[in-house]
């Protein structure tokens, strides 16, 4: 089904079937229209010499020197030219397709001045799939991801790297074999194309999306946990957080419920504690609290997507050019920092669970690291190592580059949000995020195989389900291969499918 771009309503779910899915864009009628009178507004004030940053002026530092008519029509190359200076390897193609795609909406505004083929263009590399090529860092997230889109950019001119059908080309190879013509750039088009946080909201964007995914499948863990170890469930009323407030909490404890729905542990046959360890009954309060850190990350994510993220921005309607600094990317950088300390919260919280699972003074009854030869065998010791040392490095990870500002350009951009730092280490939390939660469903699937009581349906779905994916544990083996199997199976998502195929959406 085809996406219209029209500068509005752009979600992080219409984000990633573009950036995945490959969806078709379209860019609307009426963005259309309103790019080109935006254009005919700046080719008369160019007309009438009027001064413009980024126009007929240089950039930065250099803000101050008025450009004359020639230089004019060759500055937006140059200024590609010099901001395409990233390092390192290839940020992912479904990250630069949702930032093509998150420029497109920009333009679609009517405020950015540049030529309507420019937006065209771009909307045609989607279609056609032609992804440029992006070097990971490079980037401080003001003014915009300028290093990056950059690279972008240089297609519009035929030149630099892309991808195209499996292969990496020169620009212009990929251009012709695709039949996309080459627009080239004109005066503002250059700057309108790059002047956004735009790679570091679609990275962003696709994180929340992950993030929200992962955080269903902890609590889809947590239950298997607390069944495995025989917890209360009183603290999992939703009566209870209610009483307080907090919207996550909510949805926490009612979503592990569902997972619990059914079991004999509900019935009170079976003894339980009064109370348990923080681990386990703080597991709504503690889940709920990142989901509305995520879910807040994700207005702030989407309010940029849909936003006019750039600089200087021309008002038609008002024959105006306003320049500012809406290519900031704190206002994304920020929250996605704290995104990426609740997924690692989240992961402290499973490791201790995985803990009382492996630790026999804690485990309501379990052997020994999960095995039936403690001594012989060692079960699961060595899985809680690699929980740790994944844990220690989130920690490390989650550390905010949006209070880093390094001051550049002769102090002209003196504060910048590094929200570049941000995206690339929440996509390294993630990673880790999905083996930390791999182990705990592995020991809880274990643990569950020595209780001999009803299941509840969504548990018992997620342990057939790993079941299909590693093995019980009966003896000995080496687990590097059951690690990374369950964090593959984490990514995918396929537990938290089933589940939702037998107790409804976990929302």
């Amino acid at each position: 089904m085809t996406i219209v771009l029209n500068g509005s309503g752009l979600t992080v779910e219409k984000l990633v079937r573009i950036a995945r899915g490959g969806e078709r864009v379209e860019l609307a009628p009426e963005a259309l229209a309103r790019i080109k009178t935006c254009r005919a507004m700046l080719e008369r004030k160019i007309a009438a010499h009027e001064i413009m940053y980024g126009v007929n002026t240089g950039i930065g530092e250099f803000s101050e020197v008025v450009l004359d008519d020639e230089q004019v029509q060759q500055f937006q190359r140059y200024l590609i030219y010099n901001h395409a200076a990233g390092i390192g390897d290839p940020v992912s193609i479904e990250y630069v397709r949702a930032a093509i795609a998150g420029r497109i909406n920009v333009q679609a505004h009517g405020n950015s001045g540049c030529r309507p083929e420019i937006t065209l263009t771009f909307v045609e590399m989607l279609n056609k799939g032609v992804t440029p090529v992006v070097c990971q860092k490079g980037s401080v997230g003001a003014s915009g991801d300028l290093a990056p889109m950059s690279q972008i950019a240089l297609l519009l001119m035929g030149e630099g790297e892309a991808f195209y059908r499996g292969e990496r080309l020169p620009g212009h190879a990929a251009m012709e074999r695709a039949g996309i013509p080459i627009p080239g750039l004109q005066a503002r088009d250059g700057l309108a194309s790059i002047n956004g946080s735009n790679l570091l909201t679609a990275m962003s964007a696709i994180h929340i999306y992950e993030m929200e995914r992962w955080l269903k499948q902890a609590e889809i863990a947590a239950a298997m946990s607390l069944e495995a170890l025989l917890a209360n469930l009183k603290p999992y009323d939703t009566r209870l957080h209610e009483l307080r407030g907090f919207t996550g909490a909510v949805r926490s404890a009612r979503a592990i419920r569902k997972c619990i729905e059914g079991s004999d542990l509900q019935t009170g046959k079976i003894k339980t504690k009064v109370q348990d360890a923080y681990s386990m009954r703080s597991t709504p309060q503690v889940i709920g609290a990142a989901r509305d850190a995520v879910a807040y990350a994700r207005l702030q994510v989407e309010t940029e997507l849909n936003g006019v993220g750039d600089n200087p921005i021309f008002i038609p309607e008002d024959d105006l050019t306003l320049t500012g600094a809406n290519f900031q990317g704190t206002p994304v950088a920020l929250p996605m920092d704290m995104a990426g300390m609740a997924i690692t919260m989240v992961c402290v919280m499973s490791e201790r669970r995985m803990n009382r699972l492996t630790n026999p003074v804690l485990s309501a009854g379990l052997p020994a690291f999960l095995t039936k030869g403690a001594g012989m065998f060692s079960g699961m010791m060595l899985s809680q190592y690699t929980a740790d040392m994944m844990i220690t490095e989130n920690r490390i990870l989650s550390a905010p580059a949006s209070i880093l500002s390094i001051p550049a350009a002769a102090d002209q951009e003196d504060f910048v949000s590094m929200g570049m730092n941000t995206a690339i280490k929440n996509g390294q939390i993630l990673d880790n995020a999905y083996g930390i939660l791999g182990i705990e469903f592995m020991a809880a699937a274990q643990g569950l195989d020595f209780r001999d009581f009803r299941k509840g349906k969504g548990v018992q779905t997620a342990h057939d389900v790993i079941r299909r994916h590693v093995e019980y544990l009966d003896v000995d083996r080496p687990l590097y291969s059951d690690h990374n199997a369950m964090k593959a199976l984490v990514r995918s998502g396929e537990i938290l499918d089933e589940v939702e195929k037998v107790v409804g959406e976990l929302a």
